[in-house]
């Protein structure tokens, strides 16, 4: 089969103060993930290339992150983190984006206390610019944050979209609906696309089982198809509820019945497509 392609995966160096999202109860995350560290995980599981995404809302993580990948065969991509609502956030475009490696930008929506957030006219208008520059954008949101998504993609038919996590179903809980409907929706716009990841973080940390999973990777697998669905494993995140191969194990058994075809689409043709890679 053709290269292995992770569409979502993180570096950072660990400051308390910087990633104030990481709890004691994700106390494996608390140390340093860098690239020497990617390369290995990757390496053992057979990835070839990888879409290093910001997290710190800061223009320096972007900025590193570019850095990173310059110097890297493996990160093929950086999806970052601008001030989308900012006056002059053009002119901050016009810089970053001259680095060859930026493919997209994305925003923390989903720890935004206004819910609504994503429909607010200076960030909309911020996303308005990003088209000139070739960038797509992530969206980072909770599944109750779909409705407004629908609108807000809506707004931006010309925009190439990438959904992140599957939109965080209650996995936990077993609840696939509304979840389901109103990511049923949103796949009917054929600019968004979507990453099957952070899917075993929203399952029961320590008991969680393949089965668990199933009702969600079915449904998106569904929705999006193979065309529009791209693996991602949201490395290190993921470590606080497995491990970087049996994530990409679990990935291939659900989409093994699929047409080789289909599997190297998933694996590695969509995140070439979306991201220009």
């Amino acid at each position: 089969m053709a290269d292995c392609i992770d569409a979502h995966h993180h570096l950072w160096r660990y400051k308390p103060e910087e990633l104030p999202w990481i709890s004691d109860a994700m106390d494996v995350l608390q140390r340093n993930y860098e690239l020497k560290d990617l390369s290995a995980v990757a390496a053992a599981a057979g990835v070839t290339g990888a879409v290093a995404v910001e997290a710190r809302q800061i223009i320096e993580e972007t900025e590193w992150l570019l850095d990173l990948a310059e110097e890297s065969e493996l990160i093929c991509g950086v999806v970052g983190w601008a001030p989308l609502i900012d006056a002059d956030v053009e002119k901050y475009l016009a810089e970053i984006s001259r680095r060859s490696k930026l493919k997209g930008l994305r925003h923390v929506l989903h720890d935004e206390a206004d819910d609504n957030y994503i429909l607010r006219k200076d960030f909309n208008r911020g996303i308005n610019a990003l088209r000139q520059f070739g960038l797509r954008y992530d969206i980072l949101i909770f599944e109750r944050h779909l409705p407004q998504t629908i609108k807000f993609v809506d707004q931006h038919p010309n925009q190439m979209f990438i959904l992140d996590h599957i939109a965080k179903p209650r996995i936990r809980d077993g609840v696939t609906q509304p979840w389901g409907k109103n990511l049923r929706e949103l796949a009917r716009r054929e600019n968004v696309y979507c990453k099957l990841s952070g899917v075993v973080t929203e399952a029961n940390w320590k008991q969680w089982s393949e089965p668990d999973l199933k009702p969600y990777i079915d449904t998106v697998l569904d929705c999006f198809g193979a065309q529009r669905l791209m693996f991602g494993s949201d490395w290190p995140v993921l470590n606080v509820a497995s491990n970087y191969v049996r994530w990409l194990e679990i990935v291939k058994s659900a989409i093994a019945d699929l047409t080789t075809a289909e599997q190297t689409r998933i694996l590695a043709g969509t995140a070439v497509e979306a991201y220009r890679i």
